[in-house]
Order: C-alpha cells, then structure tokens, then sequence
C-alpha cells in the first residue's frame, strides 16, 4: 500500500496545506475552552455583561476562522485525493495492459474491474480522511491533554489514564479488522464475477432454464459476503461503545473530583467546565479517529491488491530489436514455422497442445480444423506470441519469437480477427482506424470491399460514420464479423489469422470472402481457423487438430484419403460425398 503514495508526489502543495490548515481549525477549536473558562469565572461571576459579550464574540470569531480553516483543508484534500485517484487509475489501467493472456488467465477479469474501480475508490476516501483527519485528531486529543495540565495537573493525569486505554481499543480493532475487510474485498470479486457471467450469459441461462439454479449460486456468494461484512462491522461495532464508555467514565472522574475541589475553593467552576469541555473534545474527536481507523483499514486492505496487480510481471519477456541484416535474412525465410510445440496453460493439469511441427511459407493459406477444445486457437496463439510454448520453438521470419521480436514489431505485421467480433462504440470510420491510425477513406472503402462489407456499409446511414453501439450491438453477428475483419485488412499484413471469424457467415459470402483473400495486396500468410471443411478447401495446407494433437496435414484431397479425422468432420457436413465415396 505504501508504495502507491509516490502518486502524491504531484501533489505535494495540497498534501501539506490540508493537514496544515486542519491543525489551524483544531488550535483556535482548542482555545475555546479556556475562552468558555474566562467567561464564566470572570464574565459571569462578576456579572460582567460588557465581558460576556466580548468573550461570546471572540469565540464567534474563532468559529468562523476555524470553519474558514476547515473549507480550505478540505479543498486541498479533495483535490489530492481525487488527482492521486486519477493518477492511481491511468497508472494500473496502463500497467494491465501491459500483462500478457497468461496473468489476465490468473486473476480474471471481474478482479481486473473490482482493484480499478471500487478498490481505487476506497484508497481515495482514505487518502482524503488521512489528510484532514490523521494528524487534526491526535492534535486535539494531545493538545486537550496538554492545555488540562496548564489548568490543574491532579485533574490533567486522568487525561493521562485515559488516552492510552483508549489507544489500545482503537489499534486493537484496526489490527483485528484489517484481514477481515481483505477478506471482505476477495469474496466481493467473486461476486462480481459470478454478476459478471450471468449477464454476459443471460440469454443461454435462460434457454436451459438455469435462472433458479444461478440465483441459488448467487445467493450462496452474496451470503458468504454478507457474513464477512456483518463480522467485520462487528468487530469496528465494539470501538464506538468502547470509547464512549471510557471517555464518560473520565468525565465522571473530573465531575467528581473537580466538584470536591471547587467545594473546598481550590477550583473555580470554569475550570471544571474547560476540563469536562477538553474530555469531550477528545471524546469527538477519537470517534472520528475510530471511522477513519476503519476507512484506512479498508484502504489499507485495497491498497494492498491493488499492489499486488503492479508487482505482477508480463510473463512475456520483451527481446532486443534486430539489425537491419538480420531483417533482410529473415525475408528469405519461412513466414511462420512450429519446432516441436508443446504449449501448457499455467496451472493446466496437461498440455493443451502436443508436439505441433509444420512450416507454412510466405503467401500460404494454412487451414486449421478440428473438433472444440482439439487446440486450433491455441496453436494460432502462438503467433502472435499471445502465449509462450512450454517446449519446442515458434518461429516467425525464421526467429524464435521469444528472443528476437521485440512484441510491437512482431504484432505489427500481423493481424488477428479473433472468434468473438469486438466492436467498439463509435462510428465505422472509427473502428477501422484501429488497426491504422491514419487510414484513408480509400483504404477502409478498400478493405470493407475485401471483406464484403461494403454493401452493407453503403447501406447503413452515414456510411462510414453510421454510429455503432458498444460491442456492435445494432448489427447482425456477420455484419460485426466482416467489420472485424475488415479492420485487420486495413493494415499492411504479412501474417493474417482468422480465427472462425467467418462463422456466422452464410456459404456464399463465406466463399466470396475466400475469393477476395487470395487477392490481398501484399500477398500475406494467411491462417485460417474454421470448423467448415468448405472453408478450408482451398488452402496450401491444412492442420487437423484432435485433442491437441496434430493428427493430419495436407491438402482437401490428400486429407479425405490418409485422414479419417478429417474425412468424417467434412463427410458429416457433406453427407452427400460420403453415399457416393461409399
């Protein structure tokens, strides 16, 4: 957590100035007491009416400097907080995307969300409450302590009793309810994920009839957190009675005693009044004391994680950038070539694929099928180098991709069309730019034509500033494909990876598409994931995966006759084929 305070450093100013000006608002708050003192013993005895009206006044005037003490402190801790907040937040957000697949695997994502939103946000309330209140509070209960022994010492060392019991219940609570509130923070992750998949899964929960089931689990991890945060508020329940119970105690002891002495003449009534004035005091302000205890535990416990995501490492090493020699050799190479892959997911029981060899030469199209879960997306994973292989070697211009591309180099002449369309809310222009900055309408017009989506783009109010919602929400599941692969085409490719990202298209735009990528400028190699045999018929080579294992390689007709894998997925599609070869 102590770590994270070098965001203040840019606030600096508003981290003294807050703390300062809250101590000036606690002096003149210190001073009324003695104020109080003179007018009774001297005002009011003497019936002095010219003395109690000044006396009244000036603790008016020390009201007002001390509420004008107060705004200022308060502005200059909210503007630290809030801009030490926003600091916080750019930072983890940029150091997240900097983590590779492997830690986002790890943590999850509804961890990811929880530490950037509602974590940073209990680190900003505590950050803001320990500039105003972290030095104001022991100020007062010190000072109160200090101005008692300038009236009467005797009374002065039941303050004295006093500030150390209370210490001992405050420090104990806070070290008894920091784990619980860290443990509060990790059942509220898995809330929000178990939230999380059920809204993104709403539609297949509801076509198998799971909506009882899923609120029985919901309702299990809501209890468990509820449970954690009923024994947590009652383990900071007991602080409140506690201090109350002490500090009216002590203000018996002063009543007691200080009546006996004003009895007998030693004390005036005033002074009794400032002693049992300063006990309150204490008593405020070690309330306040007690919840920011409680709020900086809480940040404390998020701080903490929130560390813990900056002291995760990208398991991706990144290597040194290449000469130019070395760049030319690279062209005479493979494009893409697999040396004996073996990949194993962090804390997978078993490998996810094994011993994945073949080599796919510049301007190839490289078809990949196979059943779910037989290893096709993990295998074009690699390319990338979105994962690393457990063993063996993935080369692309004939170099490991872990030693010599750099990662930006390296993605920046491939492009991935993932199995899920990602769209983004904004307009077409907007989303094709992603995947060139600066692209000419030509370009896109160009690339949209590739993937056949200028037709409907053409269509579409506004062409290429038709607005689209987040996820691309307002369009067919294959207009938000062709988008997709559209904005890969507007890059320079080298390397083009459609991973069954022409799934929700129809057979005769499947195959115009195919058509239209055997005419790309550049003449990339193109991996193409698909579980349409149609898809893949055309292709220089074809991998057929089962069980990550690489069970077949070659073309459409060498497959049909060594491949039985093979011959039964595209005879199920094709049943046709299969009565006549039979």
């Amino acid at each position: 957590m102590w770590k994270l305070l070098k965001y203040l450093k840019s606030y600096r100013k508003e981290s003294i100035l807050a703390p300062l000006f809250k101590m000036l608002e606690a002096t003149f708050e210190l001073l009324i007491p003695i104020v109080m003192k003179n007018m009774v013993d001297t005002g009011i005895a003497n019936r002095d009416t010219g003395y109690i009206v000044k006396m009244c006044l000036l603790m008016v005037l020390l009201g007002l400097i001390g509420f004008a003490c107060s705004i200022t402190a308060q502005y200059f801790a909210a503007r630290a907080a809030t801009g030490f907040a926003a600091k916080l937040r750019q930072e983890l957000y940029r150091h997240i995307q900097s983590l590779s697949y492997r830690e986002f695997d790890r943590i999850g994502t509804s961890t990811m969300i929880t530490r950037m939103t509602s974590d940073i946000n209990q680190i900003q309330t505590g950050v803001n409450l320990v500039l105003r209140l972290f030095l104001r509070s022991p100020f007062i209960v010190f000072g109160a302590m200090i101005m008692a022994f300038t009236l009467d010492v005797k009374s002065a060392l039941i303050f004295v009793v006093t500030i150390p019991l209370l210490s001992v219940v405050v420090f104990g609570v806070m070290l008894a309810s920091i784990p619980l509130y860290r443990k509060v923070q990790e059942a509220l992750d898995k809330v929000v994920t178990l939230t999380r998949w059920n809204l993104n899964g709403v539609r297949v929960i509801r076509a198998f009839c799971r909506e009882e089931a899923e609120q029985k689990e919901f309702e299990k991890e809501n209890g468990a957190l509820n449970h954690l945060q009923i024994v947590a508020g009652r383990v900071t329940a007991v602080m409140n009675p506690l201090t109350c119970v002490i500090v009216n105690g002590a203000i018996a002891a002063i009543l007691w005693f200080g009546g006996t002495q004003v009895n007998i003449g030693v004390y005036e009534t005033g002074t009794v009044i400032a002693l049992v004035n300063y006990m309150s005091q204490i008593l405020t302000e070690l309330v306040k004391l007690a919840n920011l205890i409680i709020t900086v535990t809480k940040a404390v416990a998020c701080g903490n994680r929130v560390q813990a995501i900056f002291e995760m490492e990208n398991g991706l090493a990144e290597a040194e950038y290449i000469s130019e020699s070395e760049a030319e050799n690279r062209s005479e190479s493979p494009a893409v070539q697999f040396r004996h892959v073996t990949l194993t997911y962090q804390n997978a029981g078993m490998p996810s694929l094994y011993d994945i060899d073949f080599t796919a030469k510049r301007g190839q199209t490289i078809g990949i099928i196979g059943g779910t879960g037989s290893g096709k997306t993990s295998v074009v994973n690699l390319i990338p180098r979105f994962y690393d292989a457990t063993e063996g070697e993935v080369l692309v211009d004939g170099k490991n991709v872990k030693e010599n591309n750099p990662l930006r180099d390296l993605r920046a002449k491939i492009g991935v069309v993932p199995q899920k369309a990602v769209l983004f809310a904004g307009t077409i222009r907007d989303n094709m730019c992603w995947g060139k900055k600066d692209a000419t309408d030509e370009e896109i017009w160009q690339a949209l034509r590739l993937a056949q989506a200028a037709e409907f783009v053409e269509k579409k109010e506004g062409g290429l500033d038709f607005a689209i919602t987040q996820g691309g929400r307002n369009l067919s599941g294959g207009q938000r494909q062709r988008l997709t692969i559209a904005r890969a085409l507007v890059k320079q490719l080298e390397i083009l990876i459609l991973d069954d990202s022409a799934s929700a298209l129809d057979y005769a735009t499947d195959a115009a598409l195919r058509e239209s990528l055997k005419h790309l400028p550049g003449n990339p190699t193109v991996f193409i994931v698909s579980q349409r045999t149609s898809s893949l018929q055309s292709a220089d080579c074809i991998l057929v995966m089962e069980d990550g294992h690489m069970v077949g390689k070659g073309t459409h007709e060498e497959l049909l006759k060594s491949c039985d894998i093979y011959r039964e997925i595209h005879h199920a599609q094709f049943p046709e084929e299969g009565v006549k070869v039979s």
